[in-house]
């Protein structure tokens, strides 16, 4: 949502926490396939995300995905946001597992501009895990912070880091920074970003919802355009933005993408969400 109402007057960068190497973390945690679906239960119901909460056949680190993304990142700059993407809701909503490539191949083989297996065959590069690396020790700077304060930082190996999806905003004139750590309200990062410059110019919800799809390339689930649609402090309208796109899909201004207990919608030609066939 921020994206959409400032458009290019920020700058965004991904950096990646890297939450586990191996499964030693899970082990200790007894957390099981069954706990992952359950926890994918919980983000469906509570933010409305097209989740589908199956039950995998194993467990995977998330070291393996990220470096997927810094290779992305460091292959077409730019491309890390959709390869992100593309492996979270595949997580979510396929068989998926980390550290089987061939998998992650699938997931991002209908990426545009991205080359998926040359992608996935950097995930080991020395110069990729050093960005990995550096990634890591960047987001476990939490300590004091007012992410730490709200009690939204995390410690899984002794340093105190950052949540996803943490979001620090610097102000480039004089390096002011404000943070909102963990999971927020849409509004608490728009406060941030208005105080930190009250002069950007800020585009309200469009009239017509096929403007999002053309802005939001990748295409969106419904929950997304439902929060797109909101004005002010207002509550999104799950039903009313679902109608709307409906319509679009009626008129052929829109494509239904089937995703998890919902869809991905893009603009006519968009691409397909993220497959992946078998575990």
């Amino acid at each position: 949502m921020i994206e959409w109402r400032y458009g290019a007057q920020i700058a965004w960068r991904l950096v990646l926490v890297g939450l586990s190497e191996d499964l030693s973390r899970y082990d200790r945690m007894g957390y099981t396939p069954v706990r992952g679906a359950l926890s994918a239960l919980h983000f469906r119901d509570r933010y409305g995300m097209p989740f589908a909460p199956g039950i995998k056949r194993g467990r995977a680190a998330s070291s393996r995905a990220c470096r997927a993304v810094i290779a992305a990142r460091r292959t077409v700059p730019g491309s890390e946001w959709a390869v992100f993407r593309a492996l979270s809701l595949a997580n979510f909503s396929t068989p998926l597992l980390f550290d089987h490539d061939e998998q992650m191949v699938e997931a991002l083989s209908g990426l545009p501009g991205v080359d998926a297996a040359a992608t996935v065959a950097l995930i080991d590069d020395p110069a990729v895990v050093a960005e990995y690396e550096s990634d890591k020790a960047e987001t476990r700077t939490a300590a004091g912070s007012a992410t730490e304060l709200q009690g939204k930082a995390g410690n899984s190996d002794g340093a105190v880091r950052y949540t996803a999806p943490s979001v620090v905003f610097t102000r480039v004139r004089d390096g002011l920074r404000l943070e909102a750590g963990g999971f927020q309200p849409v509004e608490a990062y728009d406060v941030l970003v208005a105080n930190l410059d009250p002069t950007l110019q800020r585009r309200q919800p469009p009239e017509d919802v096929a403007e999002l799809l053309a802005f939001f390339p990748h295409g969106l689930c419904t929950q997304e355009v439902a929060a797109l649609l909101a004005r002010g402090n207002d509550a999104p309208d799950r039903a009313g933005a679902e109608a709307a796109l409906l319509t679009l899909l009626h008129d052929g201004r829109a494509d239904y993408h089937p995703l998890g207990d919902d869809a991905i919608w893009t603009a006519p030609g968009g691409p397909a969400p993220p497959r992946v066939s078998a575990a």
